[in-house]
């Protein structure tokens, strides 16, 4: 995990930037309406335009991002905040300030946009939610330590705005240098556009193995969007060792399943009534039957979680010894052929003569493993396939049964395989049945899991054995329509350069999983900004200064404007535990369990806030619990609401259109900005504090309401796997509305 995570601390250097620039601005301010003589309005504006222009660079940055890639935006931010902060340091007069104000909102407007995505495409999903809450942790240091340089410099006989704004160029140059010289390209986006190669070095650096077959697999079936899914249950086993010139016993009701690597199969066998993660699928979970308007997506994704075994996601749940078992065989995910330049080459074998003969020679996949025989008549006629497989285990299981997964697993406990099944055609032809399989271990105890690959003398199991496994099943992404009409005999895909498009695709928006994905980014975003957290900072020095402690730092010598500043400095210090509490958590409590258990605080330090408005006590009382409400409200804020709808956003959107998708999430967060920024003079004048609090509290309760029926659990799931769910839960909503 090394290297995702140094990858993911050293993009977060944006988000530190962006913290920095929002304390400066708000102490630098001071002084810059006093030696420009700058009005109110134009105070506001040079404060604002930072805003502006974030708002105005997110409407194109996620589509240009899905187009160039993500690590040139990053540069770009990089490149951006140094330049705005020499404008800044320069600026002779307002409007030279606010073009530089302007460059560094379209810094922090690429920062924040990209860098939960940038994280959630490198890191592992098993880490995913800790990685991608450093951008709050690095945004909220960014705060502490300018407020600290703010201070400083206050205590000056005349302190220079124009340092404050320009001292940002010199970590920005630290931002640039990460970005051009350490920072790898997001592997998701690569293959995305074909560069397979390119893809396999970075995750091999990410991961620290060479062996990333199995997650390489991954990120080309993530180039799919929308799609019919099914939900099918199987009990699966190790495939049949038959000896050489025995017959093997012929069971009709078996398929078998390939893996990502050469020689990596299994036997599976349908059923039903048994997975609990298809049970929800067609009548719901049995906990949320009574709630009127649950979504059926929060109930599969809570089917999934609940059945998660108690060791840990760190290795494949479903047969943990997957790695060891086939530890010899070769990695089947020859990336010289997948290549982008080989394209051509490539793509001359991936499709055979419709009339050609049935056999093994016809069959070319980069990603289902060429076996020694037809596919078509695996499950008949095993040949010496098996004995060199049970060599395989017999060999493998000499170096310990708890050896790690390395590359069959794809995280969390999810497996990927797909099947291949013919059928006689209207035509007389066979036709191929190609499908997609993500497969998720059920209801079996942690003492037998995996058991039946851990049998000594590699001896077949007893039915007993076989582990129970719930399916979503697709079609492959890269399994075209023009390969189907060319009918071949096995699965045969396209290379992924072939359906890279470099416009956004923009009819993609209208598929029911990103619909749905949407409203859930969007909705969430929206009310997270209006929950309150920009009032009550707002309102903290206020509540400070009638506790005292403005009186006490005013007798230590400070003036009122240096008081301020080590008051905010104090806030900012006071997130940071608590943030790194909330790193901790997110992958072992998960997002939706953390946001249901911290916005019932957030709700009642508002309306204690409220009360102690309204009431009348002594004054010491008041201070006392008003400070104590604003304490945990800020420390609750950050430790799930604050990160937790960037990390969501991050996660919920096919690779082609994440950052597009994004983009629209976050247009709509800087909207929701502005909006609360720019509205809070006017309420405190029409309604004051108390009625402010008042519509905090109804946000956070709708909010809380919005999370419980909407909200899925997205925690140590592959991105994949998440966004296949939506497209399965926007399906099963519309059945339930019709």
């Amino acid at each position: 995990m090394k290297g995702a995570s140094l990858v993911a601390i050293a993009a977060c250097v944006g988000n530190f930037l962006q913290g920095w620039d929002n304390a400066t601005i708000a102490g630098a301010v001071i002084y810059v309406k006093k030696d420009l003589k700058l009005q109110s309005s134009v105070e506001g504006l040079v404060v604002a335009m930072s805003l502006i222009g974030a708002a105005a660079i997110t409407t194109c940055s996620g589509s240009i991002s899905d187009w160039i890639g993500r690590r040139p935006m990053l540069i770009s931010s990089s490149i951006l905040y140094f330049v705005s902060g020499l404008v800044m340091f320069w600026s002779p007069n307002v409007y030279v300030l606010c073009i530089g104000r302007l460059l560094d909102g379209f810094g922090v407007g690429l920062a924040v946009t990209l860098v939960p995505l940038y994280i959630s495409e490198t890191a592992p999903s098993d880490i995913r939610g800790m990685l991608n809450t450093l951008p709050q942790f690095a945004g909220s240091g960014g705060m502490f330590l300018s407020y600290c340089m703010v201070f400083g410099m206050s205590l000056t006989t005349s302190p220079s705005w124009r340092m404050m704004l320009g001292i940002l160029s010199i970590p920005s140059l630290l931002y640039f240098v990460l970005t051009v010289f350490y920072l790898p390209e997001s592997p998701r986006w690569l293959v995305s556009k074909g560069k397979m190669l390119e893809a396999k070095q970075v995750l091999q650096r990410l991961r620290g193995r060479e062996d990333v077959s199995g997650e390489m697999a991954l990120l080309a079936e993530g180039l799919g969007i929308g799609g019919e899914t099914s939900i099918e249950e199987y009990i699966i086993g190790p495939p049949d060792e038959v000896a050489d010139g025995q017959e093997p016993i012929v069971d009709k009701d078996k398929i078998k399943l390939y893996g990502p690597e050469e020689g990596l199969s299994w036997v599976a066998k349908p059923v039903t009534g048994q997975s609990s993660l298809a049970l929800v699928s067609r009548q719901g979970s049995m906990v949320n039957q009574g709630v009127p308007l649950m979504d059926p997506l929060v109930t599969l994704f809570g089917s999934v979680h609940e059945k998660l075994p108690e060791t840990g996601s760190m290795r494949s749940m479903l047969f943990p010894n997957f790695g060891s078992m086939f530890s010899t065989a070769e990695p089947h995910f020859r990336t010289e052929q997948w290549d982008e330049e080989s394209v051509q080459r490539e793509g001359e074998g991936y499709a055979s003569e419709a009339g050609g003969e049935d056999s093994d020679d016809n069959l070319h996949s980069p990603l289902i493993s060429r076996q020694t025989t037809s596919m078509e008549k695996d499950m008949a006629r095993p040949t010496s396939h098996g004995s060199a497989l049970s060599m395989r285990r017999h060999s493998s299981l000499l170096q310990g049964a708890g050896e790690a997964v390395d590359g069959t697993g794809i995280g969390g406990g999810w497996q990927l395989a797909w099947k291949w099944s013919t059928r006689e055609g209207e035509d007389g032809k066979k036709e191929g049945g190609f499908k997609r399989i993500y497969l998720h271990q059920e209801g079996v105890p942690g003492s037998r899991r995996g058991s039946i690959v851990s049998l000594t003398g590699g001896d077949v199991p007893v039915e007993g054995e076989y582990i129970q496994a719930a399916a979503l099943v697709s079609q492959p992404a890269l399994y075209s329509k023009e390969l189907m009409d060319q009918h071949p005999v096995g699965p045969a895909m396209v290379h992924p350069s072939q359906t890279a498009t470099k416009a956004p695709i923009w009819a993609a928006l209208l598929e029911p999983g990103v619909k749905h994905a949407l409203f859930v980014g969007m909705g969430i975003q929206l009310l997270q900004q209006f929950a309150g957290i920009n009032g009550v900072l707002y309102y903290t020095p206020q509540i400070l200064e009638d506790a005292g402690v403005s009186v006490l730092l005013a007798d230590l010598g400070l003036s009122t404007n240096s008081a301020s500043f080590l008051i905010s400095a104090f806030t900012n210090l006071l997130m940071l535990p608590c943030i790194g509490v909330a790193m901790k958590l997110m992958d072992i409590s998960g997002r939706r369990t953390l946001l249901l258990t911290t916005i019932p605080v957030l709700i009642l330090s508002l309306i204690v806030l409220i009360i102690f408005e309204l009431v009348t006590v002594s004054a010491m009382v008041s201070a006392a619990i008003l400070t104590a409400c604003v304490i945990i409200f800020i420390c609750c804020f950050v430790s799930a609401y604050g990160p937790i709808p960037n990390i969501l956003c991050s996660e919920i959107f096919p690779t082609r259109v994440r950052g597009l998708c994004i983009a629209i999430c976050a247009m709509v967060y800087w909207i929701g900005d502005i909006i609360v920024t720019y509205t809070l003079p006017v309420m405190l004048t029409s309604i004051g504090l108390v009625g402010i609090f008042g519509i905090y509290a109804a946000v956070c309760i709708i909010s809380w309401i919005f999370v419980f029926l909407k909200v899925p659990e997205t925690k140590g799931m592959p991105l994949e796997v998440i966004t296949e769910f939506f497209a399965v839960g926007a399906r099963q909503a519309a059945a339930a509305k019709n």
